[in-house]
């Protein structure tokens, strides 16, 4: 694949991650919000759900690389698979695309919101938390899981070999080999943080949530939102500093 444009990152990054954004939290609003249809349905349902956004956003941005996340974007940057240049453009382009599919998310359920009981829960919907707040250790299970995800796009051979681009062509599993991954990293690591691993997915629908006119909503909970986007990034930086030391390997 040719070398991807500004133009590519700015389109494609947005709208992959607004629709990553906008299905993933959906899944979540449908579990959480009473008058749903799909209430209480179970967090595989929700892990299931994210996996297959993640397939629905990444074949969506195929142009631009589908990072739809700045910890796969720097960590692609530092295999030397994406030009340092244009990882702002990827970063700004994904905070935009999550913010924009938080706020498609609220419009699609908005007379949920409006009638559900409980709406001091439903921050929830759009951004992570721990069961258990720790600071220190809520950051190592995102550096752990989100280590995993950028470790795993790394070492596909798609990847490798076609410049840090998932190729359908040439890959057995494609996109839906992310979702697997995404699904398992939910199940076996995401129950103590909810599984961020993406910074601006969980920044941006935060700030999104800031500005919903939600009656009576929950604490944005400011002072955890840095560990989703720290852990992340060290998790992601990791994976690419591993990748360089054994691609020869």
């Amino acid at each position: 694949m040719s070398a991807v444009t500004d133009g590519q990152i700015w389109l494609w990054e947005i709208i992959g991650t607004a629709v990553l954004i906008l299905l993933g939290a959906g899944v979540v609003a449908g579990n959480n919000l009473v008058k749903s249809g799909f209430h209480n349905s179970g967090g595989l349902f929700i892990n299931f759900g994210w996996g297959l956004a993640v397939f629905a956003g990444a074949s969506i941005a195929w142009q631009s690389g589908a990072h739809l996340n700045p910890a796969v974007t720097l960590g692609l940057a530092i295999a030397d698979k994406t030009p340092w240049s244009q990882v702002p453009i990827y970063i700004c382009a994904q905070m935009i695309g999550a913010f924009i599919g938080a706020m498609l998310c609220y419009a699609a359920y908005k007379k949920n919101f409006d009638a559900d009981p409980h709406p001091e829960d439903t921050r929830g919907i759009f951004c992570t938390g721990p069961q258990v707040k720790s600071y220190f250790w809520n950051t190592v299970t995102e550096v752990i899981g989100t280590f995993v995800l950028v470790f795993w796009i790394l070492r596909s051979p798609a990847i490798s070999q076609n410049g840090g681009t998932l190729d359908l062509g040439n890959s057995g599993l494609g996109y839906a080999g992310v979702a697997f991954v995404v699904l398992v990293i939910g199940n076996s690591l995401g129950g103590p943080t909810g599984y961020a691993i993406n910074p601006a997915r969980d920044l941006a629908p935060r700030i999104a949530y800031a500005l919903m006119p939600i009656k009576g909503k929950g604490s944005l909970e400011w002072n955890y939102a840095w560990v989703p986007v720290v852990g992340p990034i060290i998790g992601g930086a990791l994976a690419g500093g591993l990748f360089l030391l054994t691609q020869n390997v």
